[in-house]
């Protein structure tokens, strides 16, 4: 499959054929298991738009139409809190420098989105999102005018395609059945805070379940405050003062 993204490149400067491919292949095997793919920017409204329809409407014939919705407004990150259903998609267009797609690049895990960036400039600092896909060398402004953007998610459209024309690939890597999985046991996993009980236990909602664990060794946290969490407590604060 990367071969085809470097036939299709052609040369240009753009992302890495390596993400497209590894971002195509997530997002193919998410919506074979029933997800819908949540897409903003808040910086370029236009690309949302676009991309979001491209997914949901077969331009090919024979090509599937997959769940896409574009979502804009106000206050995104509460809409897509009461949107999203865990296993869903968050699909991001925006400069790295948007707080708005960084906030909820931070909150995906959390809610149990498989989370993707698409942008251009500076990339974002490492483990923002499952999945970066980034216009190396070219300034976000140019970017979003002239067709790199387009040409980033046409490409991954057209290799989400590639990857449902071989069914093996869907089949997505088996999960632990074991009852301490020793690759993960020791992982902290990002938490949205949903309601504090007391002084020690709170109400989070992490990868898209809800949870109470302990938060006595940070300070007093407030409904949708991100923290650290490991082994039921919650070690750090990652992000306060949010709605």
């Amino acid at each position: 499959m990367i071969a085809t993204v470097d036939a299709q490149l052609g040369g240009q400067e753009t992302a890495p054929a390596e993400d497209l491919a590894g971002a195509a292949l997530s997002l193919a095997r998410r919506f074979a298991a029933g997800a819908t793919m949540w897409c903003v920017a808040p910086e370029w409204p236009a690309h949302g738009r676009h991309v979001a329809v491209e997914f949901v409407h077969p331009v090919i014939v024979g090509k599937r139409a997959l769940p896409a919705v574009n979502v804009e407004g106000a206050d995104v990150v509460r809409a897509l809190r009461l949107l999203a259903r865990p296993g869903d998609v968050l699909l991001a267009i925006s400069s790295a420098a948007d707080l708005v797609s960084a906030d909820l690049m931070s909150r995906a895990d959390a809610w149990g989105l498989t989370s993707l960036w698409l942008g251009a400039g500076p990339r974002p600092s490492p483990g923002r999102a499952d999945h970066v896909v980034w216009v190396e060398g070219v300034e976000p402004a140019r970017a979003a005018r002239t067709g790199d953007m387009v040409l980033l998610y046409h490409l991954l459209w057209e290799l989400t395609h590639v990857v449902f024309e071989h069914p093996g690939l869907l089949r997505a890597e088996p999960a632990c059945t074991e009852e301490v999985c020793i690759t993960c046991s020791d992982e902290g996993r990002v938490a949205e805070v949903q309601a504090v009980h007391d002084i020690l236990g709170a109400e989070v909602l992490v990868g898209g379940r809800t949870e109470t664990v302990d938060v006595s060794l940070v300070d007093p946290p407030e409904p949708g405050d991100l923290v650290l969490v490991h082994a039921g407590v919650a070690l750090s604060t990652l992000r306060g003062g949010l709605p």
